[in-house]
């Protein structure tokens, strides 16, 4: 389906979103209580109003406690998920009508005990990209509701089944699965600690601008936090972790393009870039006990022809331990888990990974700290040129990727940034014609602070790609932009985290 189509389609997603919230004000708890100034638990509170279950169970349940858990619910989500897919199965039908979501209880009988599970010819865009945002709908559900990362995953796991068996009337997909089940769910839980970020630097109640902010980084909050009352306005504690965020925008200055060694120039861009680094190693008295303890964000969007979000990356610290060595250097290592999706133009690649690598930062003298991470492992990806090849115009196989990111940081003066990535998509689980993809990316990028958080800065972005197969010509693809942009940053030290005695901390 072409991408206008499903541009509209989520559109449909965004009512079916408020329809799900009006469906959720019918359940949730719209009795005189909520206006009380006593709550569930309270001496105060009239026995009168408390229901059945509060009376079997106690009221303290009923609003959830991240420490202890308790008010969390696995029923909540459990149904929301199902109703989520029913009513995008019945707004595609509106849409696209019935031969692909015209779907019955025997077509769900017959995926569940005959399958067959295939990798799909759906677009790239919709499967490497939509697929996963689907899926952090299942997740957000899942995650706000109270359940953990591993348990929200296994409800994401859940929801894209049962689209894959339910929701459409073709063959289950392996593709979507991985890509809406493990994808959706690390890019979903980046979502959610963002938007419970926002939530919680707005203090005990936060404003309008923030509930609305949050719903817009991940609707399933919003929509919880309204439908629920206070059952789900309980704030995940994120443990004070040290951020850096910065917002960008500006215009390419440099564009061009190299196609089996015909090189021609792009028009000039308007582009916005935004990054956010999550508990960044060396914060004293922070933990890394949860899964996405550390994160890394970013994403781009650009007035390109058809192409108004270049990349979608994302990396999370999933369990291992920190470590250190003198004063002046604090890291952390263990296993990771990746979703990337980045499309420049001619070609693109996308991957779901977990790796193994580490984190750190080095103070190399009192001012002058570096910044890093490396990883390296395997995944499940997609890469290809936009021009059609055959039924499908890119190539899916099990995927062997590595990053190297530094980051120099010079006082409040100055900051350079340099990230090389890496994707080797294998014909090893695909089933198309035998061949590989080589996909490279990387980023230059140098910041001046001019004055409190203001930066300007140029950036060099190169991806390059080399394809072989047995049955189509060789591929030799180069995209080459040079941008300029105003930087705001989340504070004016860049990022850097001090933690060593006896130096004296500048005001940020």
């Amino acid at each position: 389906m072409d991408a206008g189509l499903m541009i509209k389609k989520f559109k449909w997603v965004g009512i079916l979103t408020l329809v799900l919230f009006a469906s959720g004000k019918v359940f949730a708890e719209d009795d005189p209580r909520t206006s009380s100034t006593t709550a569930p638990g309270d001496p105060n509170y009239p026995a009168a109003m408390a229901t059945p279950r509060e009376k079997w169970k106690g009221a303290s349940k009923r609003v959830l406690d991240w420490e202890s858990r308790s008010g969390r619910s696995y029923f909540i989500p459990a149904l929301e998920i199902p109703s989520f897919i029913l009513l995008l199965n019945l707004a595609d039908r509106g849409i696209y009508g019935n031969d692909v979501y015209g779907t019955t209880y025997h077509t769900f009988e017959d995926h569940v005990k005959n399958g067959p599970w295939r990798v799909d010819q759906d677009d790239f865009l919709t499967n490497q990209a939509f697929h996963p945002y689907q899926g952090t709908i299942y997740f957000g559900f899942a995650r706000s509701a109270g359940l953990t990362f591993w348990e929200s995953l296994l409800y994401t796991s859940a929801g894209s089944y049962l689209w894959e068996t339910a929701g459409e009337t073709g063959p289950p997909s392996i593709n979507d699965q991985v890509a809406s089940g493990i994808g959706g769910s690390f890019f979903g839980e980046e979502l959610f600690r963002m938007a419970n970020l926002s939530l919680e630097r707005g203090g005990a109640r936060p404003g309008f601008w923030r509930e609305l902010g949050a719903a817009f980084i991940s609707p399933p909050i919003g929509l919880n936090r309204l439908a629920f009352g206070d059952r789900f306005k309980t704030v995940l504690p994120s443990r004070n972790p040290a951020t850096f965020a910065n917002l960008s925008g500006g215009a390419s200055i440099d564009s061009k393009v190299t196609d089996q060694g015909v090189t021609s120039t792009k028009g000039n861009e308007a582009t916005a870039d935004f990054s956010l680094a999550y508990g960044l190693p060396g914060k004293p008295g922070y933990r890394y006990i949860r899964p996405f303890d550390y994160f890394h964000f970013e994403t781009n969007a650009n007035t390109s022809r058809g192409n108004a979000f270049e990349n979608i990356m994302t990396r999370g610290f999933l369990l291992g331990d920190r470590y250190e060595s003198g004063d002046s250097f604090r890291g952390i290592w263990g296993l990771y888990g990746s979703y990337d999706y980045i499309s420049p133009q001619i070609f693109r690649v996308s991957s779901t990974a977990a790796s193994i690598g580490t984190t750190a930062q080095w103070w190399l003298s009192r001012k002058i700290a570096l910044q890093g991470s490396a990883l390296a492992g395997p995944g499940f990806g997609a890469a290809g040129n936009i021009a059609v090849q055959g039924d499908r115009d890119y190539h899916y196989g099990a995927t062997a990727q590595g990053l190297l990111a530094l980051r120099l940081i010079f006082g409040k003066i100055a900051m350079l940034d340099a990230t090389g990535r890496e994707y080797y998509i294998s014909d090893v689980g695909s089933p198309d014609t035998r061949g590989h993809e080589r996909i490279a990316r990387g980023n230059l990028s140098f910041l001046v602070r001019i004055f409190g958080r203001h930066a300007v800065g140029i950036q060099y972005v190169i991806t390059s790609r080399d394809a072989s197969h047995s049955n189509i010509p060789d591929g030799h693809q180069r995209s080459e932009t040079v941008y300029l942009a105003y930087n705001f940053l989340g504070d004016s030290h860049f990022g850097a985290v001090e933690w060593r005695d006896n130096v004296e901390e500048d005001e940020k």
